[in-house]
């Protein structure tokens, strides 16, 4: 009966290690690179760009521009549109800048213009989209009103932390930091860093005085 036992504990052991180098071997060869037929999918995929394996929801990767030297983390949603095949308004409607790190499981969900410049890093679980469902009519139910569009841009080297929300109509400036779990909305300043929900701006840099806390900013509108 022991010898059973142990027989069985090693045959369970040496297929969970061979599922494991599997696993691991699937990450690498699975992920999609400048190289690969998916990769031809897109606006652009540039040179020493990547994006991880196992990938979120992907689609309409013509209306989607990859810059160079840029990661895509595993489990990442990145569309445009609402569903596969459809023709979009404009081009590219999501643009990803060169040296761009995009943490795991974030969603960058583009209808209109979603512009993410050089340098920009992101946590887990970012969300990044340009379009909102409309509620003016109270009547009727959300989900069945116009969706409003307003396109979004984030600065050349930001920083996202994680589960932070960047909402329509977002302009984040250069150099600024947003800190987990913010909700970001509105104009953003360079140079700064916004905390809470909705973001406000809790420090500021100048040539003059360097970094400095805020004390009771307004939320950026």
């Amino acid at each position: 009966m022991g010898s059973t036992r142990a027989l069985r504990d090693a045959l369970r052991c040496m297929a969970a290690e061979a599922g494991r180098r599997a696993w691991d071997w699937s990450h690498v060869a699975l992920a999609i690179g400048p190289a690969d037929a998916r990769a031809q999918h897109f606006a652009a995929f540039g040179a020493g760009s990547l994006l991880a394996f196992p990938t979120g929801t992907l689609y309409n990767e013509g209306s989607i521009h990859v810059g160079e030297g840029t990661m895509i983390g595993p489990y990442v949603t990145l569309t445009a549109g609402m569903a596969p095949g459809q023709q979009m308004l404009s081009s590219p409607v999501v643009r990803i800048g060169d040296r761009v790190v995009i943490g795991r499981g974030s969603h960058v969900v583009g209808h209109w213009s979603i512009d993410i410049g050089d340098d920009v890093q992101t946590g887990p679980y970012v969300y990044i989209t340009d379009q909102n469902h409309g509620y003016e009519d109270p009547d009727e139910p959300i989900g069945r009103q116009w969706p409003v569009d307003a396109g979004v841009s984030i600065g050349v080297g930001s920083w996202l932390g994680a589960h932070a929300v960047v909402l329509p109509g977002a302009q984040i400036g250069r150099h600024v930091v947003v800190a987990a779990g913010a909700v970001v909305r509105g104009e953003v300043p360079d140079h700064c860093v916004v905390a809470g929900v909705p973001a406000r701006v809790v420090r500021r840099w100048s040539e003059e005085t360097g970094w400095v806390d805020v004390a009771h900013s307004a939320p950026s509108s």
